[in-house]
């Protein structure tokens, strides 16, 4: 499997197809990896749905459970990530992408358009995580399982987890940005609504509300509203995609 390393992380990706390229982030928090697009969690699965226009590029996310590696430490946060996912687009030569993102893919696409405008084409994020109200006490379901696969590694000691935890996931809201930040998004955007304590409807909605020109589909998983979705999708990813 193809596979790049840039500043001590190594980061595995692969390409689906050929056209303008699309950067996708799959579900499952910090265990995404690059499998878990064909699974039941992602009604949607771009390597299969998308390829036969665009060239579709997944990625195992750095310590999320696949081959991807990196250190972890106190000061790691939503950035680490989006430097590795620039990383995957300068290897690949790509200025410009679509963005298609799941459950914690949400915030990585908010984080890239925070930091990397200029190389967002446009964005589809599917049940974007996020919090109402709030921070609970303790670790989140999601981090707690992703802490049991890195306990046995010397730099993931307990007090560097609960710093990486507070980074990624105190401010609240998307968690990597604040609402100021998003009603100046300029890319084009489209929301396929979260229904559940991990990506909350309101979450979705306010998204949806705050992005100028965004828009909200609110039943898309499963039966007739998944087929439906799925063409609306990949009409939008076509409309915004660039005449060559």
């Amino acid at each position: 499997m193809p596979s790049i390393d840039h500043h001590g992380a190594h980061i595995r990706y692969e390409t689906f197809g050929q056209g303008f390229p699309i950067l996708t982030f799959a579900p499952a928090g910090l265990r995404s990896v690059i499998d878990v697009w064909s699974q039941p969690s992602a009604p949607i699965n771009p390597t299969t749905e998308f390829s036969d226009k665009f060239m579709v590029i997944a990625m195992d996310q750095r310590n999320a459970g696949g081959q991807s590696r990196a250190p972890i430490t106190a000061k790691d946060g939503w950035d680490n990530y989006t430097t590795d996912h620039i990383a995957v687009l300068d290897h690949l030569r790509i200025d410009r992408c679509h963005l298609y993102g799941q459950c914690i893919g949400g915030s990585f696409i908010l984080n890239l358009l925070k930091h990397h405008p200029e190389r967002v084409q446009s964005a589809v994020l599917a049940q974007p995580i996020g919090r109402v109200g709030a921070m609970a006490p303790g670790w989140n379901a999601n981090f707690k399982g992703w802490a049991d696969t890195v306990k046995d590694r010397p730099d993931a000691g307990e007090q560097v987890l609960n710093a990486f935890y507070q980074n990624l996931y105190a401010a609240g809201f998307a968690y990597c940005c604040d609402r100021d930040f998003v009603k100046t998004i300029k890319a084009p955007c489209l929301v396929l609504a979260g229904n559940d304590e991990a990506h909350p409807w309101p979450i979705s909605e306010e998204l949806s509300q705050l992005i100028p020109g965004s828009a909200l589909v609110k039943e898309w998983k499963t039966g007739p509203a998944l087929e439906q979705a799925r063409v609306k999708v990949k009409a939008f990813l076509t409309k915004h995609t660039p005449a060559r």
